[in-house]
C-alpha cells in the first residue's frame, strides 16, 4: 500500500506541473504543442538524472524511485497527449508539423535521458 501511495503522490504532483507548463506554453496562436514537447523532454531529462544517480550511487531506494521515476515522471510526461496531437496534425494534413514534432520529441527525449545520466556521473 505504501508503494501505491508513493506513486499516487508523485503522479499527482507531476500531473499538476504538466498542466501548468502546458497551459503556459501551448499557445493556440502558435498551433504547435510546445508545452507537451517541453514536458516530455523535461521528464526524460528528469528520469535520466534519477536513474543516473541510482546507477552511480545506489542511494535512491525503492520508495524514492517509485515516488520520482514511476510517479512524478509518469504523471509529468504525456505520451497519450503526444499521440493525440500527432493525430490532429495528420487529420488536418499538416504532415510537416507531424514530422517535425514526432522527430523532435523522440530525438530530444532520448537525448535528454542520456544527458541526465551523463550529468550524474
Amino acid at each position: 500500500m505504501k508503494n501505491i501511495l508513493l506513486i499516487f503522490v508523485g503522479g499527482g504532483v507531476g500531473s499538476i506541473l504538466r498542466y501548468w507548463i502546458s497551459k503556459l506554453l501551448n499557445n493556440t496562436s502558435l498551433d504547435f504543442p510546445l508545452g507537451t514537447l517541453a514536458v516530455n523532454v523535461g521528464g526524460s531529462l528528469c528520469i535520466g538524472i534519477i536513474l543516473g544517480v541510482l546507477i552511480k550511487t545506489s542511494e535512491l531506494n525503492t520508495s524514492l524511485t517509485l515516488l520520482l521515476a514511476t510517479g512524478f515522471c509518469g504523471g509529468f510526461t504525456t505520451f497519450s497527449t503526444f499521440a493525440y496531437e500527432n493525430q490532429h496534425f495528420l487529420k488536418n494534413g499538416d504532415f510537416l508539423s507531424f514530422a517535425l514534432y514526432t522527430t523532435t520529441s523522440i530525438t530530444l527525449a532520448i537525448a535528454a535521458v542520456f544527458i541526465g545520466i551523463y550529468l550524474t556521473r
